[in-house]
C-alpha cells in the first residue's frame, strides 16, 4: 500500500510541476506575442515588401492569435491590410519592390481580387517593380499577379485559367427528406434567394441576371489582364476554353501567360539582381504581418472615418445565426453611427458596404441611422464584393455612392420565406395537434399547419408593403421618380458597371477615392483616416480565439469547404429571420 501511495503522490506531483510549468510557458508566449503585436517594424534600407497570397480573402481580417497553436490550416487575409500594406510600401523609400508568391488563396468576391489589383497598379506607379511567382497559378492569383513586371512559374506548374461559372444549391428535395417545406411570398421577379429552398432548378429570370453579371466579371479580368500581358482578348478567351492547365510548361511562356520557368532559389537571384545585390548577400523581407506595424505618414488635418460594414444583416447579436463569421449587427452598427454623428473630431463618414443583404427590418433600422448621420455631415459610400438588397438598402441614402467594377448590388426587393415543421413533426415523428381558439387568426403561425390561403394573403400584403418602403427609400435617396426605380428593381441584380448605368451609383472607384470625395464634400484640405469600430484588443482576440466553437466551426470550415454554409444553414433553420432582403444564401462564383 505505501509503495502504491508513493507512486500515486508521484503521479501527481508531476502533473502539478507540468502544469506549473506549461502555465508559465504559457504566460511567457503571451506577453511575446502581446509585444509583439505593439511593436514598431524597422524597415531596412533596399528591402522588399512579401505578399504571401495563401488563405481566405475577407473584407476585414479577425485576428487569431493561436490560430497556428490550434491547428488553424489556413490564414484570413484581410483586404484592408493587404491594400494598407502596399499603400505603406509605396509610399516607404526604403522598399524598393513587391514579390508575390501565390498559394492557396481563396477570394471573397471578385470585387476584392480588383481591388488589390488596383492598388498593385498604383504602387507601380512610384516606378518601384513587382515579381510574381508561384508552383501554380489559381485562375484567383493569377488574375492578381498578371499585374507584375515579371510573371515567373516553377517548371513543373500550372495556370488555371478557365472562365467563370456559377452554381448555386438547391435543397428544396433534401429538406423535403426531413419533412421541411417552405412557404414563399416575395416581390421581385428577379428575386432569386428563396429558389434554393422552394425550387430545384434557376428560374429563367434568375438564370438572366447570372448570366449577365458573371459574363460582366469575366469582361473586366479579361480586358484587366490583357492590359498587362499584352495579350488579346480573343486570345485570352481561346487559351481559357482549351483549358490551359493541362498545357504544356513552354506553351504557357509562348501564349504570353509567364515570363520564364524557375525554380524558388532561381526566383530569388532575379530579385537580388533587381535589388543591385550579391548573390552572397542576404534579402531583407518585410511581411503582411510586419508591414501592419510600419508607421504611417504623420497624421495631420481632420479625421475621416471609414466605417466597415461587412457580413449579413442581422437584428442583434443572438440573431447571428446565418453569418459565416462576420455580420453587421444593427443594434450595433446604430450606436456607432449615432457616436460618429455626435463626435466634432469627425468631419464625414464613408460607410464601406460589403454584403448580400440579410434581415429588412435591421436594415431600415441603419437606413434610418444613416439619415441622421447624414444630416450633420456627409456620408460617402465605398461598395465592396457586395452590396445588394439589404446592403443597397443601408448604401442607397448616401450622399455618394462609389462601387467596384464588380461590385454585386441592386437586388431591389423583398422575400419572406416561413418554413413548415409540420410535416417533420407529424409524419416523421408522429406527434399530433389539435386545437381550440377564440378567434379566425389566434392559431397564426402554429408548428401544427402551413399557412392557410388567409394567412398567406394577409403575408403577401405585409411583404408588399415592405417593397414599396424599400422602392421609396430608393427612389428618394437616389433622386429617381418611383417609376423609373420599379423599371429597376423587381429583385435584379447588377454588376457595378452597369448599375452606374441606371443611376444606382455615382462613380466606379476605390475606397480611397471614396475617402477623397467625402474629404471635398466636408470642405477639408487636410485629413487623414480612421478606421471604425475599433478592431478587438489583443486580450479579445486571444479569448475569441480560445472559444471552443470558433475552433471548432473553423474545422469544419476546413473540412467541409464549399458545403460549409449551406450545412450551417440547415443546422440554424429555425433561428432565420422570416423576412429578408438579400441576394441567394450561398452565392458561388469559380
Amino acid at each position: 500500500m505505501k509503495e502504491f501511495l508513493k507512486y500515486v503522490l508521484a503521479t501527481v506531483t508531476g502533473i502539478i510541476l507540468v502544469t506549473i510549468v506549461m502555465a508559465i510557458l504559457g504566460v511567457i508566449s503571451l506577453v511575446g506575442l502581446a509585444a509583439s503585436s505593439a511593436s514598431t517594424t524597422q524597415v531596412e534600407e533596399n528591402s522588399v515588401f512579401t505578399l504571401m497570397l495563401s488563405g481566405q480573402l475577407e473584407e476585414r481580417a479577425q485576428s487569431n492569435p493561436f490560430a497556428k497553436y490550434f491547428g488553424q490550416a489556413s490564414e484570413n487575409l484581410g483586404l484592408d491590410e493587404i491594400i494598407g500594406a502596399i499603400h505603406k510600401a509605396k509610399d516607404n523609400d526604403d522598399i524598393k519592390g513587391i514579390y508575390i508568391e501565390a498559394g492557396i488563396f481563396s477570394a471573397d468576391t471578385p470585387a476584392s481580387m480588383h481591388a488589390i489589383r488596383e492598388a498593385l497598379l498604383d504602387f507601380q506607379k512610384s516606378g518601384k517593380w513587382i515579381v510574381a511567382y508561384a508552383d501554380s497559378y489559381t485562375q484567383s492569383t493569377y488574375y492578381i499577379c498578371s499585374v507584375a513586371d515579371k510573371l515567373y512559374l516553377n517548371p513543373q506548374g500550372m495556370v488555371d485559367w478557365h472562365g467563370l461559372a456559377s452554381q448555386p444549391y438547391f435543397l428544396k428535395d433534401l429538406l423535403a427528406k426531413f419533412g421541411v417545406k417552405y412557404q414563399l411570398c416575395k416581390v421581385g421577379k428577379y428575386k432569386s434567394a428563396p429558389e434554393m429552398m422552394t425550387a430545384d432548378k434557376m428560374s429563367d429570370p434568375n438564370r438572366e441576371q447570372v448570366t449577365a453579371y458573371i459574363n460582366g466579371i469575366w469582361q473586366v479580368m479579361l480586358s484587366d489582364v490583357s492590359k498587362s500581358r499584352k495579350v488579346s482578348v480573343d486570345s485570352l478567351n481561346a487559351y481559357a476554353d482549351q483549358y490551359v492547365a493541362l498545357s504544356n510548361q513552354q506553351d504557357l511562356i509562348r501564349m504570353k501567360l509567364v515570363d520564364k520557368l524557375l525554380y524558388t532559389d532561381e526566383v530569388k537571384g532575379e530579385i537580388k539582381k533587381r535589388l543591385k545585390i550579391d548573390e552572397d548577400d542576404h534579402i531583407s523581407q518585410l511581411t503582411l504581418e510586419e508591414m501592419a506595424n510600419v508607421p504611417n505618414k504623420k497624421e495631420d488635418g481632420e479625421k475621416i472615418a471609414v466605417y466597415y460594414a461587412f457580413g449579413d444583416i442581422v437584428d442583434s447579436e443572438t440573431a447571428n445565426a446565418l453569418s459565416q463569421g462576420h455580420a453587421i449587427v444593427a443594434t450595433e452598427v446604430c450606436k456607432d453611427l449615432e457616436d460618429l454623428m455626435n463626435d466634432d473630431n469627425v468631419k464625414a463618414v464613408v460607410l464601406r458596404v460589403n454584403s448580400p443583404g440579410g434581415s429588412a427590418y435591421a436594415s431600415e433600422q441603419i437606413w434610418h441611422a444613416v439619415k441622421n448621420l447624414k444630416a450633420k455631415k456627409p456620408v460617402v459610400v465605398s461598395m465592396g464584393g457586395y452590396a445588394a438588397s439589404g446592403g443597397y438598402y443601408i448604401s442607397c441614402g448616401a450622399n455618394y455612392i462609389y462601387s467596384e467594377p464588380t461590385t454585386i448590388t441592386g437586388s431591389i426587393g423583398i422575400f419572406g420565406m416561413f418554413p413548415d415543421f409540420s410535416g417533420l413533426l407529424t409524419d416523421k415523428l408522429g406527434v399530433k395537434f389539435d386545437e381550440v381558439k377564440t378567434n379566425k387568426h389566434a392559431a397564426f403561425g402554429t408548428m401544427a399547419r402551413p399557412f392557410n390561403a388567409d394567412e398567406l394573403a394577409l403575408l403577401d400584403q405585409y411583404i408588399g408593403r415592405g417593397y414599396e418602403l424599400f422602392r421609396k427609400r430608393v427612389a428618394d435617396g437616389r433622386k429617381l421618380p418611383v417609376a423609373q426605380v420599379e423599371e429597376i428593381a423587381q429583385g435584379r441584380v447588377w454588376l457595378g458597371n452597369d448599375a452606374l448605368k441606371i443611376k444606382l451609383v455615382d462613380a466606379i472607384g476605390s475606397l480611397d477615392d471614396a475617402v477623397k470625395k467625402a474629404a471635398k464634400l466636408a470642405k477639408v484640405d487636410k485629413y487623414y483616416v480612421s478606421n471604425y469600430p475599433d478592431e478587438p484588443s489583443w486580450f479579445e482576440s486571444l479569448t475569441g480565439s480560445l472559444d471552443s466553437g470558433s475552433y471548432l466551426d473553423e474545422q469544419m470550415h476546413e473540412t467541409l469547404g464549399e458545403f460549409y454554409a449551406p450545412f450551417t444553414y440547415l443546422k440554424s433553420i429555425n433561428k432565420q429571420s422570416a423576412i429578408q432582403a438579400r441576394l441567394p444564401y450561398f452565392q458561388t462564383i469559380q
